[in-house]
């Protein structure tokens, strides 16, 4: 009974260490977007039916919001504005709701931008390499996605990424129209999960009193 229950525990053992093996060797094979993407739980997105998020912009004394609900299985949307509300399906956008589903791009992009490094497909991803973060200046990883010139609501323009070792964006370079000169920069940060997928809340720029950051986040499977 004894050595039966030590094979047991060998064969146990043995068998852990070959599925970690083959998904270690699975990792090593992920870009470093996937790497970015699945650090921050896309392999989760999957099971999520519904996702809320108000989307919020303070500068200076001002203060600006919107709210969301968005079901990506079915890719309903629902965007609260002020005093207006504008319910639509992305499959099916309109003259009438194009607006609407501009600012809903726009929004998302800030709160998954991690994920759109694999949902975009059409975009190009440079290669990984270190280089001097803008902000903080310290050495990081960094990655460039470049959208086509045609095609989007915002055709050409250009994101330079930083991340840390572990994967996790730091900060991050908006150029628009591929421009040589950054058009906006900000921090990565305050990160939290909510079941499953870690988003960064706040967005800070240097030197301005200016704070982009999500309120209300609430993720349904």
């Amino acid at each position: 009974m004894k050595n039966s229950l030590i094979l047991v525990l060998i064969v146990t053992l043995f068998t852990s260490c070959k599925q970690k093996e083959a998904s270690k060797a699975i990792e090593n094979e992920w870009s470093a977007a996937e790497k970015i993407s699945n650090a921050n739980g896309f392999e989760n997105w999957k099971n999520v039916s519904e996702i809320q998020f108000t989307f919020n912009v303070d500068k200076d004394t001002t203060h600006f919001e919107r709210s969301w609900t968005w079901h990506p299985k079915t890719e309903d949307v629902i965007m609260i504005s002020g005093q207006d509300t504008v319910a639509y399906n992305r499959k099916l956008v309109d003259s009438i709701s194009m607006n609407a589903d501009k600012a809903f791009i726009n929004d998302k992009y800030w709160l998954l931008a991690p994920f759109q490094l694999v949902w975009d497909t059409s975009a190009s991803l440079s290669e990984e390499s270190l280089s001097e973060a803008p902000i903080s200046k310290k050495q990081m990883n960094k990655i460039t996605i470049t959208y086509p010139n045609e095609g989007g609501y915002t055709p050409g323009d250009a994101y330079d990424l930083f991340y840390d070792n572990d994967y996790i964006i730091q900060e991050w370079v908006y150029r628009k129209g591929n421009s040589k000169e950054p058009s906006m920069m900000t921090t990565w940060e305050d990160y939290a999960d909510f079941d499953g997928i870690k988003i960064a809340k706040t967005h800070n720029r240097p030197n301005e009193n200016w704070k982009l950051h999500f309120s209300n986040v609430k993720v349904t499977k």
